[in-house]
């Protein structure tokens, strides 16, 4: 928005520097350059601070920047932090953002911000929020980056101005800091004042942000004398002697703020600007701040220090009505006092009225008595909704009035918290619930108010969340919807903070209590669930046994039956029951639909039942699945851990689909936001593991190792059931650097484990495989017998891809012809899987095999089609094994068939789809081998139609984004 400068436009003095600094930003912005023989330079972004205390003339040099800015057509975006409207969540993001797409139909704006629609809409005060979860912090912070950088693209060149970014809203401030740094990478100029000594800790960034030069924020310096004297001539005429001149400098310490006041003063009072009337100044610049300024308004007569404080805390753009309504004034009245505070520059505007400084705002504020000012409040709160701007923007002053058991406050306050928390601010929300628990709520309500603020510190406070929801089971409750919503979201979040048993606990207490047959039965759902990821579970096969019993009698008519029989079919799939059965229930539980996105449910059985969809090979229904649910994340805008273990998951079918590569690329995308969520979470651990797995495969040991070290992969365990399991790929990763005792003890120590609890299928957790490696030079004979048990454990479960890679392991542990017998079938059977990467291990095994046993012709086609295969799957360290085989047995390697324009179009797909969620410009630039223009069109023709399935993805990437794609790399 474009705000007023509050007057005409005022002179600055001993600001070059900051003005040249301006200056040269907002030339390379548009492209500028002063030697005409030269072409324009490409437009280049920048981010520039000011910092100094109160009065320094901060406002006056942005208000310069935003004259400058429009002089070289450029769009201005700009904000104001304000001291009342702190708590405000996103009050300066909607300043900045909210007049660029407001006034526009419903239909254009869904258009415009396409997914991203009902993630920012509610928090930039575009739409009011559906029902539903709201989405998580990250995925809003996410979406407002897509917008902003989207204006910065289409209305360039952008400059944004923050103006006393210190009493910004701690939603939007922590926004703009972390975006900051993207300034430079787009055509948009970001320029911020703060007051240092006041810049909150959330905001630190700021402080550190350098540019392309080094340079970090600007400090402002007091005027010097010459200058103060200069500003008083300007404003007093140029017969202003040099001792008057000297003295306004000595008695405002060259504080431009106080310095302008002081001068107005003197024209007030008639005095002449000679050193005769010096001896006044001292009083006179009393009056222009603190007690001065308050004794000054208490002149002004008692309605108008009424009005006054009335809009000290209304705050910034006051409504004169609503301002009357407060002070109690008639409109009369408050025009009278609105023109005196005017004459008295207090105030300035007309229709909306602002103070004409911050530092009178916090003056008169501050000298309201503090009974008064919070009964001031609680009548703008009043005002407020009855001038129906709503519960929101009455809670800021709701959180001011002392409590007082008011049933009217608590409700608009619980009101405004969930308002909030579906905009995407749930600290917001637990202000203000946290508040409306001391009024204190009515008897019946205070478990409702306890559980929705666990509700609201479910995703940054969770330990909190547990404290809250256990006081709200204390309570007495009459509701029982109520008392069941408590107990699921406190096994939720007791689950999700690898608490599993105290989660198992908590239902099986409201199981036993419960009378309802269907609150039993999805007491018990939920239950069945936690305990299949229990590490620590004590008797597994028993409720194993229940499971099926359950599952097996259910028609599947409601999703908590659907969810008791996908349960079912995770189960059979860890005890390695034949995948038939698996997959059986793994259909019926999909049969009336499974959302991945319920309020008030997990996704974790949707996710278990992909997953046994990708162990009993059908990796292309899991992918699908994945995809839907994926879908379903990013329309919640989820996009802290719900979308790191999709990304993650999607990445570990990759891996188990031989597609390496892709692999990498996506649970690297899951891994920066495990990042973002938080250090040895549960989302942590499942993108480090898979992630690990993934370079062991592609032959990148070392740089494996260095990612379990960096993350602190190792002991202590999570207590929770990982994909994949984390002890093992621990043990696996020993194993490949050599250290085969230890290794013997960590993948023992995983059997001991899983193996009490039923769970032998080593399609899933292939402990058994690498602990007969770990044991096959000290123990081969115990090696071999527990090889020959992992491939009778695989042949029970019957899965082709399963039964090869136990019999290529086996074959590893076997000499002779058992070792051949063994690697042919195993090449067989994953000949008939989609595991393409063990089929390239299982060839290139049987190829070195036949060589050292004097069959070199069937060896070389198997090594090449080991080589080939290994290729494909970007295998690069089995592709030099079978090279250097080829080599010992005198072959020169075939030159392999060219990858063809689909796997190429393959990575480019994968590379646009993690940047349309996520990424920067400059990052997939350099994926794709693209200039950053060309990305920025790919981008724009693709947001609104990408899916996360590579189908809808190559649809959206075809026509639209030829141009781009072809002069970048060509197809």
């Amino acid at each position: 928005m474009t705000r007023r400068a509050g007057g005409t436009r005022r002179r600055l003095f001993e600001r070059e520097a900051e003005l040249a600094a301006v200056d040269e930003a907002l030339d390379e912005l548009t492209g500028f350059r002063t030697d005409d023989l030269d072409p324009p330079e490409r437009p280049r972004g920048a981010l520039l601070a000011f910092a100094g205390p109160a009065g320094l003339g901060k406002t006056t040099l942005l208000n310069e920047v935003r004259r400058r800015a429009a002089a070289k057509s450029c769009t201005v975006l700009s904000a104001r932090g304000g001291e009342q409207e702190q708590q405000v969540a996103f009050h300066v993001a909607r300043q900045l953002i909210q007049p660029q797409l407001a006034g526009t139909s419903e239909a254009t704006l869904r258009m415009q911000l396409g997914s991203w629609y009902a993630i920012v809409g509610p928090a930039l005060g575009l739409c009011t929020a559906d029902a539903g979860a709201p989405p998580d912090p990250q995925g809003l912070r996410d979406g407002l980056d897509w917008v902003l950088t989207h204006l910065a693209v289409q209305r360039a060149p952008l400059v944004l101005v923050l103006d006393d970014a210190h009493w910004a809203d701690p939603e939007s401030l922590s926004w703009l800091a972390a975006y900051a740094p993207r300034a430079e990478e787009l055509p948009m100029l970001l320029v911020v004042a703060y007051r240092p000594d006041e810049l909150p800790d959330h905001a630190q960034q700021f402080r550190g942000i350098t540019g392309r030069a080094g340079q970090r924020p600007i400090d402002l310096a007091p005027l010097t004398a010459p200058a103060v004297g200069s500003l008083v001539r300007d404003r007093l005429g140029a017969h202003a002697d040099e001792a008057f001149c000297r003295e306004c400098w000595a008695v405002t310490a060259g504080n431009p703020f106080e310095a302008v006041e002081l001068t107005a003063k003197v024209s007030d009072r008639g005095i002449e600007p000679l050193e005769a009337g010096a001896h006044l100044l001292r009083d006179l610049a009393a009056a222009v701040k603190g007690s001065g300024l308050v004794s000054r308004l208490e002149r002004l007569g008692t309605s108008t220090v009424r009005f006054a404080w009335a809009g000290a805390v209304l705050g910034t753009e006051i409504q004169p009505s609503l301002a009357a309504s407060v002070a109690g004034l008639g409109s009369e009245a408050a025009a009278d006092a609105a023109d005196r505070l005017r004459d008295a520059r207090i105030l300035t505007g007309s229709d909306t009225l602002e103070f004409v400084h911050p530092l009178i705002a916090t003056a008169v504020y501050r000298a309201i008595p503090d009974a008064v000012r919070v009964a001031l409040h609680g009548l703008a709160a009043w005002a407020v909704v009855d001038a129906g701007l709503g519960s929101t923007a009455a809670a800021r002053h709701l959180m001011e009035a002392h409590p007082d058991g008011d049933p009217w406050v608590v409700q608009h306050l619980r009101r405004a918290a969930g308002e909030t928390l579906r905009a995407g601010a749930p600290d917001a929300a637990r202000r203000f619930l946290a508040r409306a628990l001391r009024e204190p709520p009515a008897f019946d309500d205070r478990a409702a108010v306890l559980y929705e603020l666990g509700c609201a510190s479910l995703l940054t406070e969770p330990a909190t969340t547990v404290n809250h929801l256990r006081a709200a089971l204390e309570e007495p409750i009459t509701d029982p919807a109520l008392r069941q919503a408590i107990v699921y979201r406190l096994s939720q979040v007791l689950a999700h903070s690898d608490r599993l048993a105290e989660a198992c606990d908590a239902l099986a207490r409201e199981t036993r209590r419960s009378t309802d047959p269907r609150t039993r039965l999805r007491m018990q759902s939920e239950k069945f669930m936690w305990d299949a990821f229990r590490a620590d579970e004590p008797d597994s096969p028993a409720r194993s046994r229940r499971l099926a019993r359950l599952a097996d009698r259910l028609p599947g008519t409601d999703l908590t039956e659907r969810y008791i029989i996908g349960l079912r079919a995770w189960d059979a799939t860890l005890r390695a029951e034949p995948a038939s059965v698996a997959l059986h229930h793994a259909e019926r539980a999909l049969e009336g639909g499974l959302s991945w996105a319920v309020e008030d449910r997990g996704f974790e059985v949707p996710v278990l039942v992909a997953l046994a969809f990708l162990y009993a090979d059908r990796p292309g229904r899991a992918e699908e699945l994945f995809a839907a649910g994926t879908a379903e994340f990013e329309r919640q805008g989820w996009r802290g851990a719900h979308l790191s273990f999709a990304y993650t998951l999607l990445a570990y079918i990759r891996y188990r689909r031989g597609r390496l590569a892709e692999a990498e690329d996506f649970v690297r995308a899951g891994l920066r936001l495990a990042e973002r969520v938080g250090p040895r979470t549960p989302a942590a651990w499942y993108a480090v593991g898979t992630l690990i797995e993934v370079l062991l495969a592609r032959g990148r040991t070392d740089e494996a190792i260095t990612v379990a070290q960096d993350h602190g992969f190792g002991e202590p365990f999570p207590a929770a059931v990982t994909f994949p399991d984390s002890q093992s790929v621990y043990g696996e990763l020993l194993l490949a650097r050599g250290r085969t005792k230890e290794a013997a003890v960590e993948l023992a120590a995983v059997g001991r484990r899983l193996d009490p609890r039923g769970m032998r299928n080593p399609a899933w957790c292939p402990w058994q495989l690498h602990l007969a490696l770990a044991e096959a030079h000290d123990a081969p004979e115990r090696a071999r017998t527990i090889a020959l048990d992992a491939v009778q454990r695989a042949r029970r479960y019957a899965t082709a891809s399963g039964i090869g890679q136990a019999l290529r392991v086996a074959a590893e542990v076997y000499d002779g012809s058992e070792r051949t017998a063994f690697l042919r079938e195993a090449v067989t059977c994953l000949e008939r899987s989609p595991a393409a990467y063990e089929l390239a291990r299982a060839l290139v095994g049987l190829g070195t095999h036949l060589r050292g046993t004097g069959h070199p012709k069937e060896a070389a086609e198997y090594l090449y089609r080991g080589l080939e295969a290994a290729g494909q799957c970007d295998a690069d360290g089995l592709a030099d094994t079978a090279r250097d085989e080829l080599a010992a047995a005198g072959l020169r390697p075939r030159r392999l068939r060219a990858i063809e324009t689909d796997a190429l179009t393959t990575r480019e797909r994968t590379a646009a789809l993690l940047t349309v969620k996520g990424d920067d410009a400059a990052a997939v630039a350099a994926a794709l081998h693209l200039d950053e223009p060309a990305v920025i069109k790919l981008l724009s023709a693709v947001y609104r139609k990408v899916g996360t399935d590579e189908a809808g993805l190559a649809a959206a990437l075809g026509e639209d984004t030829e141009e781009a794609t072809v002069g970048g790399r060509g197809r």
